[in-house]
């Protein structure tokens, strides 16, 4: 098994109004549902927003635009992080004139 992977190495996911990488997982050594990411958005409008049975946190890296998590709608810039609780409803789009906004997520158990 191992340790590391390199974002180069790992297949892209298409996703609504954004592609993702998977980074580690099972694979990796990560246990209890934990996993870690990178996903890139570039709609200027809210896709079908994410909703999981554990929580997910974000760091933003890149670009500037909003977040919506269950009812609350805050804006996001690189820097700022933010938990999507489990069940509740998340989603993410960038500003226009923005580059695509980056963030690392991740999965935790609960």
């Amino acid at each position: 098994m191992s340790f590391y992977v390199n974002k180069k190495d790992v297949e892209q996911i298409e996703g609504n109004g954004h592609h993702a990488f998977s980074l580690l997982n099972e694979k990796n050594g990560c246990i209890a549902g934990c996993c870690t990411g990178i996903s890139v958005y570039y709609l200027e409008e809210y896709g079908i927003p994410g909703v999981h049975e554990d929580q997910e946190g974000f760091i933003v890296m890149e670009g500037t635009g909003w977040a919506k998590v269950g009812d609350e709608e805050f804006r996001i810039e690189p820097e700022v992080s933010f938990i999507a609780p489990a069940g509740v409803t998340h989603t993410i789009k960038k500003d226009t004139g923005s580059v695509p906004i980056k963030v690392f997520w991740f999965h935790a158990a609960i």
